[in-house]
C-alpha cells in the first residue's frame, strides 16, 4: 500500500504542514498586504504545498504517460466515452431530483422562474465539468493507476473511493485578523476537520460519496480511461447543483431523513440508488473487466 500512503501524504500531510508553518508565513504575507485574510493565505499555502507534494509523488511512483493520467484512449473514443457518460449521468441523477420533489423533501424556491432554471443549469454544467476533470484525473486517473498497479483492483477501488469521499468534508474555517496568533494554523486545521468530530452528522453523505467513488472506479477499470467517469461526474454534479440552487429542503417532511444535512441532496436515498446502479451494471456485465484488447 505504498502508493496509497504517498497520496495520503500528498493530501493530508501537506494540509498538516501548511497548518504548522501558517504563522510565520502569515507574518511575512501580512507585512506585504495587511488586508489578506489569514484563511486565504493558509489556503494558498496548502495549494502550493499540495502541488509540490503531488509532483514528488508522481515522480516517486513513476506516473508519467497519458495512460497513467487516465487519458490513454484515442481522442475519438475518449470523446465518445465522455458523451455516453454524460448522458448516463444526467439520466441516472434526474430521477433522484424528481424523487426528492415527489417525496416533499425538496420544494421550489418562492422566486423560482424559467430564466433562473436555465441560468442554474448553465452554472451547474460549468461547475460539473471543472470538478469532474480535476477529481477524476486525480482519483480515478493517477491514484487509481498507482494503487492498482501495486496492490490490485480491490485496493485501488476502495482506497480511491474512501479518500475521494473524505476530501469532500474538509470544512471552510476562518479566523478574524485580530485573533491570529502563533497557533492559529492548528486551530484553522481543527476547523477544517470539524465535520469528522461529529461523524453521525455526515455518515449518510459520506457513504453516498463512497458508493459514487466505487462506481466511478469500476467504470475507470472497465473502460481503461477516465473519459466516461468525467462524463458521469459532470452529469451528476450538474443535476445536483442545479437542483439545490432552485429548491430548499423541507426539514419537516416525513422523508427528510433520506437527505443529509451536508448538502441537502446526498444521503441514504442517493446511496441506495448508487448501490442499485452498481448491482445492476455488474449483473449485466457492464462493469466487469473487459477482455484483453477490447475497448468499448
Amino acid at each position: 500500500m505504498r502508493a496509497v500512503l504517498w497520496f495520503l501524504a500528498a493530501i493530508f500531510g501537506t494540509l498538516v504542514l501548511a497548518a504548522a508553518v501558517a504563522w510565520p508565513v502569515w507574518l511575512i504575507a501580512h507585512s506585504l498586504e495587511p488586508d489578506w485574510p489569514f484563511h486565504r493565505i493558509v489556503g494558498r499555502l496548502w495549494q502550493l504545498l499540495l502541488f509540490l507534494g503531488l509532483l514528488f509523488t508522481l515522480r516517486k511512483l513513476d506516473l508519467r504517460g497519458r495512460g497513467d493520467w487516465g487519458y490513454g484512449l484515442p481522442r475519438p473514443i475518449f470523446l465518445r466515452h465522455f458523451a455516453a457518460g454524460l448522458a448516463i449521468g444526467l439520466a441516472t441523477m434526474l430521477p433522484m431530483t424528481l424523487a426528492l420533489s415527489a417525496l416533499g423533501i425538496h420544494d421550489l424556491r418562492a422566486d423560482f422562474s424559467l430564466p433562473m432554471l436555465f441560468e442554474r443549469i448553465g452554472a451547474g454544467a460549468l461547475t460539473g465539468v471543472a470538478v469532474a476533470v480535476v477529481e477524476e484525473t486525480f482519483f480515478r486517473g493517477l491514484m487509481f493507476r498507482a494503487v492498482s498497479r501495486e496492490s490490485g483492483l480491490a485496493a485501488a477501488v476502495w482506497s480511491t473511493a474512501l479518500t475521494y469521499s473524505a476530501i469532500h468534508f474538509l470544512a471552510r474555517a476562518r479566523i478574524p485578523q485580530h485573533e491570529v496568533v502563533w497557533d492559529s494554523g492548528i486551530r484553522l486545521l481543527g476547523g477544517a476537520l470539524a465535520h469528522f468530530a461529529e461523524p453521525a452528522l455526515i455518515v449518510d453523505s459520506f457513504v453516498t460519496l463512497v458508493v459514487v467513488g466505487v462506481l466511478l472506479a469500476l467504470v475507470r477499470h472497465r473502460t481503461g480511461s477516465i473519459a466516461a467517469g468525467i462524463g458521469l461526474h459532470m452529469g451528476w454534479v450538474c443535476v445536483i447543483k442545479s437542483s439545490t440552487s432552485i429548491t430548499r429542503v423541507d426539514e419537516g417532511a416525513r422523508w427528510s431523513f433520506l437527505v443529509g444535512s451536508f448538502d441537502g441532496y446526498t444521503g441514504w436515498l442517493v446511496a441506495a440508488w448508487g448501490a442499485l446502479l452498481i448491482a445492476v451494471a455488474w449483473g449485466c456485465g457492464w462493469l466487469r473487466p473487459a477482455p484483453a484488447g477490447e475497448v468499448r
